[in-house]
This record gives C-alpha cells, structure tokens and sequence, in this order.
C-alpha cells in the first residue's frame, strides 16, 4: 500500500486555530490532521477566532475559512494581523475565483487553499508554514 505523504508528519506540541462553521468541513479537517498530533482550536465564527487567537499566545498558524457568521473571515483576519503580523493565515474558500484569492491576500492572508480542498495541497501548503 502506497504511503500518503503525510502520514509521517509529527506536529505534536503545535496548535492550528481552525475557523470553521461548517459542521461537514469541520470534520474534514479533524480526521486529516489527528495523526500529525497537532493541536486543534477550533472556532465557528470570525468574532470568536479574533478572540481565540489573541488570547491564546502560541497558536502556530490559522486555517481561516472567508465566509463565517458574526465577522467574515478577512474582516477577522485583518484584525488578527493588526496585532499579530508574523502569525502565518491561509485562507479556506469556497470561492474559486482569481481575484477571490487576490482579495485573501490583500486583507493579510499569508496563502489561499480553494475547496474542495485537496489533501495533497493542504499538507504541502501547511508545511511551508509549520515545519520551520
């Protein structure tokens, strides 16, 4: 059986915020990143993800998802980036349009994963951000 690429991740002792209010993506994520040991924080709207993120001082990298209740995931994200510049953000996005990612990136998204997402493309994107 061929090996998956990310099977032999170890992120043990690192926390991703996961911004996510649907329930089936939720899951999604929470089944593709429980054997790379990595700490997940979830939350379900962008007021509570600004909150999350500036109360908890070690988060490691935030799956934003654009479209969330109470604070769209770019009005969250330019406030998270206002205090914290270096906390690396990618967006996670329904739409696929060009200029949707050009808007991830100018609210201060560091990178941008269309969904569905990809398995493949979610692992290597996450680790350019957390294996440094």
């Amino acid at each position: 059986m061929e090996q998956l690429p990310w099977t032999d991740i170890d992120w043990k002792g690192k926390k991703i915020l996961l911004a996510e209010d649907e329930e089936v993506n939720l899951i999604f994520f929470e089944e593709l990143l429980e054997d790379t040991g990595v700490e997940l924080i979830i939350t379900s709207d962008g007021q509570s993800t600004v909150d999350k993120a500036l109360e908890i001082d070690d988060i490691d990298l935030i799956l934003m998802d654009v479209k969330m209740p109470v604070m769209s995931g770019l009005d969250a994200t330019r406030k998270i980036k206002e205090k914290l510049p270096s906390i690396p953000i990618i967006a996670q996005t329904a739409y696929a349009m060009e200029d949707e990612k050009q808007h991830c990136l100018d609210a201060g998204c560091d990178d941008y994963i269309a969904k569905p997402i990809d398995p493949n493309d979610l692992f290597a994107m996450l680790k350019k951000y957390m294996d440094k």
